[in-house]
């Protein structure tokens, strides 16, 4: 009797213990705090992307999103480390279109995009190619002809995508464009306003101040979309030729993510990107608050993973046998 007894206590602990686990482990997500990992610097453009959506994503989720910078690597280390996270919705982050459609083809990655749970996109960076003020170029026009002169003309930008603008209007005019690499956009502005370049293209946050004290000049806009703080300047398409650059900045998680997981954080983020907060901070970067949902912002990793890989190839940029 008393061992029945103690069999059948068991069987009523053992019972509990699966009861438990299986409470656990249908444990309301998120239960703790979650964490984004970026792959730029503290202070970067992209950092300040990224902390201003997860301060609003908090908001829906109800728990802690902690930031953590992943950078190297030309911003390819942050994809590489979400994409080893378990996908249990706890680690995401920053999976823009430089290092997912631009850098494979360009260098050797530890990723790819099928590596990932698309979550959405939060903004869209624009580009635009400016001159001194006093340059004697004061169109698009005027910068192609003078690039089927002499010795061409030189540019500073701080790599693909936006150098690819220029380089593509020369393959289309036949003028010569050279393209001079730097470490970063105010890098790349010193060196037009220092006569070491002729030209520069980079981002409103890196050129907009210096046309605001009229150092420089914005002829176009190399984007879709013509710039919102100078809506009078026409887009290269608008100007007559057909170059354009469109990068967005979006988020992932590794692949396999619970559907639950992955559908309220896709929620979350698309929310956050409305909220006048948001919208008014990435307008200070002069990055445009748009957002696409998941699927859509995948479709457009995908088409420009195809688009980058030829007009890679066709400037010479990719790595050796691809």
């Amino acid at each position: 009797m008393k061992i029945r007894t103690c069999l059948r206590s068991g069987c009523v602990a053992a019972a509990a213990l699966v009861l438990g686990g299986a409470s656990l482990a249908a444990e309301p997500w998120p239960a703790r705090e979650l964490n984004f990992f970026v792959n730029y610097g503290a202070g970067s453009s992209t950092d300040l992307v990224a902390r201003a959506l997860t301060s609003e994503m908090e908001k829906t989720l109800g728990k802690p999103v902690v930031v953590q910078n992943k950078a190297g690597a030309q911003g390819t280390l942050g994809p590489a480390f979400i994409a080893r996270r378990p996908a249990d919705g706890y680690s995401f982050g920053i999976l823009s279109f430089a290092p997912a459609a631009i850098a494979p083809h360009m260098m050797d990655v530890s990723y790819k995009l099928e590596d990932f749970d698309v979550i959405a996109g939060i903004g869209r960076y624009r580009y635009g190619v400016a001159v001194r003020a006093d340059s004697p170029h004061r169109t698009v026009k005027d910068l192609v002809e003078a690039a089927k002169k002499g010795k061409g003309v030189t540019f500073s930008a701080t790599g693909a995508p936006n150098n690819l603008a220029l380089l593509k209007l020369g393959a289309l005019t036949g003028g010569n464009f050279t393209f001079v690499p730097m470490k970063s956009g105010p890098d790349s502005v010193s060196a037009v306003l220092g006569s070491h370049v002729d030209a520069v293209v980079q981002t409103p946050s890196d050129i907009m101040p210096f046309v605001q004290s009229g150092q420089m000049r914005l002829l176009a806009s190399v984007s879709p979309v013509r710039w919102s703080e100078l809506p009078g300047t026409s887009t290269m398409k608008e100007a007559g030729y057909d170059v354009e650059i469109d990068s967005w900045t979006g988020i992932a998680a590794p692949r396999g993510l619970p559907r639950e997981a992955l559908q309220a954080l896709e929620a979350a983020a698309l929310k956050a990107v409305q909220s006048p907060a948001y919208q008014e901070r990435l307008k200070q970067l002069g990055v445009d608050p748009v957002a696409m949902d998941a699927r859509r912002y995948k479709t457009f990793l995908e088409t420009g993973y195809h688009d980058m890989g030829k007009a890679l190839r066709e400037a010479g940029m990719t790595k050796p046998g691809n």
